[in-house]
């Protein structure tokens, strides 16, 4: 394939794409800086993997492996440097209709709480949260579908735990 249409369908892949990993920044990166630096990085990480993508497992999948990959990796190379964090400066979106402020506020409950999870656990409270099964979630994390359920189940106590609710 050529360069310039191996470039145009990359563009093409992470155009449809581009929520997944602005979720993956939005779970591993605290303010704006540190999401706009992460997605670049699961950008160039992206486009070096790209040529070596074989289509055994849907985009979608290996999108989200990378991705958590590098944000995760990138968060063990930063484990000894001051981070700044904004847990209470969260983006949510909410539609035009029907403001629920206590909706809001539970979300930002919850995003606090799962800020205090662990790498791993975030990785699977995102994918969960997207709706994957845990067929799709053993396919990107590598972990299987049993002990995904144990750590699903462990992950609610401990939210359950972490907020009023």
């Amino acid at each position: 394939m050529k360069a310039k249409e191996l470039e145009a369908q990359f563009e093409k892949q992470i155009k449809e794409h581009q929520l997944l990993i602005y979720k993956v920044c939005r779970i591993y990166a605290y303010n704006e800086v540190d999401r706009q630096d992460l997605y670049q990085e699961i950008i160039i990480q992206l486009w070096k993997a790209y040529q070596t993508f074989r289509a055994e497992s849907k985009f979608s999948t290996w999108l989200y492996r990378v991705s958590l990959n590098t944000a995760i990796s990138g968060l063990r190379k930063k484990k000894h440097l001051i981070q700044s964090y904004e847990p209470y400066n969260l983006p949510i979106e909410l539609g035009d209709t029907d403001y629920d402020k206590q909706q809001d506020e539970n979300l930002k409950e919850l995003y606090i709480a799962i800020e205090k999870l662990n790498e791993t656990e975030k990785a699977i409270v995102m994918l969960y949260l997207e709706n994957k099964t845990y067929e799709e979630m053993e396919d990107v994390l590598g972990i299987n579908q049993g002990n995904l359920r144990v750590k699903m189940n462990r992950i609610k106590d401990k939210l359950r735990n972490l907020t009023k609710n």
